[in-house]
């Protein structure tokens, strides 16, 4: 299996780590081998952070995936429209098993040279 590194504002990442925030959304669906999300906080923390196992995958109609997800969103509904505006479809990857890492991680720790804009594939081990 694959391992995806997601840049996550770190707001989110904290909602993600006490669990109010279940479900990840992004605008286009990873590779089907991908079975765990690596977790790279965004600026000002800047750190490889966590890791999460995906559970499933929703991909649906904006308005769909909202009514499947909201109870876990993280999130308000005016953010997530504006998120997914002039869009059809929607990507919500339902997380499980989130790992904090004792010690954050550099990017170069995990073997990538600079944060990509959205998302990268890793072939590192788990």
């Amino acid at each position: 299996m694959c391992q995806m590194l997601l840049l996550i504002n770190p707001e989110f990442v904290e909602s993600i780590l006490n669990g109010t925030k279940l479900f990840e959304y992004r605008k286009f669906r990873c590779r089907e081998d991908v079975d765990k999300i690596i977790i790279y906080a965004t600026a000002p923390q800047k750190q490889v952070v966590a890791e999460a196992e995906i559970e499933y995958i929703i991909e649906d109609d904006v308005l769909n995936v909202w009514r499947k997800t909201k109870q876990h969103s993280g999130i308000t509904y005016s953010f997530f429209r504006k998120y997914y505006w002039g869009k059809k479809k929607a990507v919500a990857y339902r997380l499980k098993n989130v790992v904090l890492y004792d010690k954050p991680l550099s990017l170069e720790d995990i073997g990538v040279s600079c944060a990509p804009q959205s998302y990268c594939y890793l072939s590192m081990p788990g």
